[in-house]
């Protein structure tokens, strides 16, 4: 049974949240204190951490950065209804998506399942041996989803490892921001939405295409993103057998 952590001091949300993942086949665990949920978070026994960002000591922006230093478990992020710069700075700090409040239970269990499909690295039944992707400096390899550039690992976050591998199988041509959202965020596309925007935005910092020299991921205005290939590759794609 798949162990999920909510961390959240309202003790009444989390009875009912309790009420819906448990039906879902779900075991849950509560923690109402950020420096507690951490220490939780860190034992490597939940498959997803449901975080709050208004916590008492230790908020949730601080435990997720905290987390973030050695741990990449998906975490849905709760923020209050209209605060973008909570949502905007969860992301940036690491968050694989986040929900804002009041929420329908509904929409959590459906969002907690929709993360924990795009994370799952080997798909039950599966046989074959997904190939190494390779384009330039970059070789990401599904089947232990990491990722080296130049030959030196780099941290993703699942959300980033996703939107990466999505971007370099089409390298060369243009990727929809519609089928990125669906693709990634396993979710409808909202031209309000900008969470696909910010995990691109993220993973060109972590890329190096801040420099102002090399660019990976080039934005296609109005449509979504391109992931360039290097002229030597012009011919076709990358990887082994592709």
């Amino acid at each position: 049974m798949d162990r999920i952590l909510v961390i959240d001091d309202d003790v009444e949300l989390c009875g009912l949240v309790g009420e819906f993942l448990q039906p879902e086949g779900f075991q849950i665990e509560f923690v109402h204190d950020g420096a507690q949920g951490l220490e939780r978070a860190l034992s490597g026994e939940h498959v997803l951490v449901v975080l709050d960002v208004m916590l008492p000591g230790l908020n949730g922006f601080e435990v997720l950065r905290r987390l973030r230093n050695t741990s990449k478990v998906p975490v849905l992020l709760l923020t209050a209804r209209g605060e973008d710069v909570d949502r905007i700075v969860g992301l940036e700090i690491g968050a694989d998506d986040y929900l804002p409040k009041p929420f329908n239970p509904r929409e959590l269990v459906a969002r907690i399942r929709a993360i924990l499909r795009r994370t799952q690295s080997v798909e039950l039944g599966g046989s074959s041996v997904p190939d190494v992707v390779r384009v330039g400096d970059i070789e990401l390899d599904p089947a232990t989803r990491t990722v080296r550039q130049s030959g030196k690992p780099l941290e993703l976050t699942s959300v980033e490892f996703n939107l990466l591998e999505v971007l370099l199988r089409e390298a060369g041509r243009v990727v929809t921001r519609e089928r990125l959202v669906d693709s990634v965020l396993s979710r409808k596309f909202s031209p309000f939405d900008r969470s696909i925007d910010m995990h691109v935005s993220k993973l060109r910092r972590k890329l190096g295409d801040t420099d102002g020299v090399a660019e990976h991921i080039k934005t296609v205005r109005g449509t979504g993103y391109i992931f360039a290939r290097p002229r030597e590759e012009a011919g076709g794609a990358t990887g082994g057998g592709e």
